[in-house]
């Protein structure tokens, strides 16, 4: 998928974050801070990295900015509600950083916190495969603890696989 303009481009990722979101809503209260290891992202550590680095690498990169990205500590937001809160604050800010660029924009080459040129579209587009990504890793965390979740797209395969041809 090339980005050529910015706004269908928003549109999709907006859904990307509904979804998200979505399975976001399914961490009990009491496993936020819960990791399957110690050297292993908590809930509330992939929350916070998944908005710090929209916001402070992505949208500072996508401004022709470096990377400002502060880490995903407690420090940034701590219970239940807190890292939510944050994601949510901050991905207003990166939409209206995104929501700012041209098409001229989305050609020119940015530099990654690699040191690597890439253009812009293509950053953006690496931003989306970075929230899938560790959304698929929550996914993971609460089926290992056993915790229902919502289906990607509207179904589970389970019913897909009930309402197909056979």
């Amino acid at each position: 998928m090339e980005i050529r303009t910015i706004g269908p481009f928003l549109d999709y990722y907006e859904r990307i974050r509904e979804r998200t979101l979505r399975v976001i809503a399914s961490i009990p209260p009491d496993k936020m801070d819960w990791r399957y290891s110690e050297a292993k992202f908590s809930f509330a550590d992939l929350i916070r990295h998944i908005a710090a680095i929209e916001r402070f690498m992505y949208a500072e990169n996508a401004q022709f900015k470096p990377s400002r990205y502060p880490g995903h500590s407690e420090e940034i937001a701590a219970g239940y509600d807190g890292p939510v809160d944050f994601m949510n604050k901050i991905h207003r800010e990166s939409t209206e950083i995104f929501r700012s660029l041209t098409d001229e924009d989305l050609q020119k080459k940015c530099v990654t916190p690699g040191g690597a040129p890439i253009a812009l579209w293509k950053w953006l587009r690496a931003m989306v495969e970075h929230e899938v990504h560790h959304r698929g890793e929550i996914y993971i965390y609460l089926g290992l603890l056993g915790v229902s979740t919502p289906p990607l797209y509207g179904l589970t395969s389970e019913e897909v696989l009930e309402r197909s041809n056979k």
